[in-house]
């Protein structure tokens, strides 16, 4: 089993915020991060798929069509977008870190399969310090 990961990179906001709490309670758990003017990130993901290597190509995957198939179901879904605000997928979702990995992993586990590989691992970098990896369990 071979796995291989691609790396893609983009900047989002957003609120980490529960409605059901006061502010004093938000602002005790979650700090800046629930800021009512929001926060923004520069993000960084990697999506790992492993199979086995392909005899006619040499490859797992085609890596561009990887590319392609994060950036048309992810990136141009929330690159330079508010989370809480202009992404469907995140309606009524606490777009923690955690979160916001696990719903990237519904939309692309399909479409990594139709391509002949299983996704393995999805791995949110949100800060120079701070990740998720996300192995679909």
């Amino acid at each position: 089993m071979m796995y291989v990961t691609r790396r893609e990179y983009f900047n989002a906001a957003h609120k980490v915020y529960n409605p059901e709490w006061s502010d004093a309670k938000n602002a005790e758990v979650f700090g800046g991060c629930a800021n009512p003017n929001w926060h923004g990130h520069n993000y960084v993901l990697f999506v790992t798929v492993k199979g086995e290597i392909s005899k006619e190509t040499g490859f797992v995957i085609d890596l561009k069509k990887l590319s392609q198939i994060i950036k048309k179901e992810i990136i141009e879904k929330v690159d330079h977008k508010n989370f809480n605000l202009d992404v469907p997928f995140l309606k009524e979702v606490l777009p923690s870190t955690e979160n916001v990995t696990v719903a990237f992993w519904k939309i692309l586990e399909k479409p990594v399969l139709d391509m002949g590989c299983k996704l393995h691992s999805i791995k949110l970098q949100e800060t120079e310090n701070n990740y998720v990896e996300y192995f679909g369990e």
